[in-house]
């Protein structure tokens, strides 16, 4: 073993093995998730857990995410750090991971869920539809942009999309100095930095559909190290593997960057005690319900389309319930729609 082998001690004077190294970027939202997974982690593992602050292409350019791609921005160098072992574990937003399994690498566990929905927070304390005809929103995401504006057309009135990008504060920042009337933010996210006080509305996925993936983690590690491997997997969540499942391979089977227009979201019905998605609670889930939407930018057109599948311990397949919804999208014209596809 390398003396960078995490199962050795560190000196002649250790008294046990090092701690695990958990690669995080450095925006308060990853570091605030980090330290959930790291005490998670050193629960699960007896193993004290670091925290090394990587930066990412996507955290030093300032450009539109739609100008840099937006697909693995955020993601490739906690995993090169992971494939050149300087680290020993990585957690991602897993909305920001490509669809394609990354050689050598597995992932290792998918926790439960949080809300995926979006929120509005909006300069004195209005709602969506309380806000002013022509009202600037921002909004990094052109999932969201489409989607406000499909709901604008619908609803006769206008919004103008801002594109922003920034962490929490200098989001919200542009609405308490006046540059915007309002921005969309993640829930997830606002419930892990304990800043939910600032949401004045919590949108509706009848009214927008989050990103396949939105308010759930990855952990990964390298995939040689089984021992690692197993001790995470006590992490992981199969409700919520199964529903990210079907969304990304929706996701994927659109040949859709994470940039790209693409709402989605799976549910159980029939969760189990203490779910909180799907309508027949304390029941076990029997299925996986899946929900689309792809739209132009400008929201003239909105597809939204939806599909119900067994879920795994049923013996169904979430990644062919994506597959066979992207399909049913595909053969409506939903290529169309993206405009340019972004593998």
């Amino acid at each position: 073993m390398s003396r960078t082998d995490p199962r050795i001690p560190r000196g002649p004077n250790a008294t046990g093995p090092t701690p695990l190294r958990l690669g995080t970027r450095r925006s308060p939202l990853a570091m605030a998730q980090s330290r959930q997974v790291a005490e998670a982690v050193s629960a699960a593992t007896g193993r004290r857990v670091e925290l090394v602050e990587i930066t990412t292409y996507g955290d030093t350019s300032r450009a539109p995410m739609s100008q840099i791609g937006g697909t693995g921005v955020f993601v490739s160098a906690l995993r090169d750090a992971l494939l050149q072992r300087r680290i020993d574990i990585a957690v991602h937003s897993l909305k920001d991971l490509p669809t394609g399994q990354a050689s050598g690498l597995a992932l290792a566990a998918v926790p439960r869920r949080e809300d995926p929905r979006d929120v509005l927070v909006a300069s004195g304390g209005r709602k969506l539809s309380e806000l002013p005809r022509g009202a600037r929103v921002g909004t990094g995401a052109p999932r969201r942009a489409a989607q406000l504006h499909a709901w604008a057309r619908a609803h006769g009135t206008v919004l103008e999309t801002v594109p922003v990008r920034g962490n929490v504060d200098t989001r919200i920042g542009l609405v308490r100095s006046g540059d915007l009337d309002a921005v969309v933010l993640a829930r997830a996210g606002l419930i892990r930095l304990g800043r939910l006080g600032e949401v004045t509305e919590v949108l509706d996925t009848d009214v927008i559909l989050p990103a396949p993936g939105q308010g759930a983690l990855a952990v990964e590690c390298a995939a040689d190290d089984a021992a690692l491997i197993a001790a995470l997997a006590v992490l992981d969540d199969p409700h919520t593997r199964a529903s990210v499942t079907a969304e990304r391979s929706l996701l994927a089977a659109l040949e859709a960057g994470c940039s790209a227009p693409v709402g989605a979201l799976a549910d159980t019905l029939g969760p189990p005690p203490g779910g909180t998605s799907g309508t027949r609670t304390g029941e076990p889930p029997t299925e996986l319900r899946l929900r689309a939407a792809v739209g132009t930018p400008d929201g003239s057109v909105l597809m939204q389309m939806s599909t119900t599948g067994p879920v795994p311990a049923s013996g169904g397949d979430p990644a062919a319930l994506g597959r066979e919804l992207a399909a049913r999208m595909l053969a409506r014209g939903a290529a169309g729609l993206m405009g340019e596809r972004a593998h």
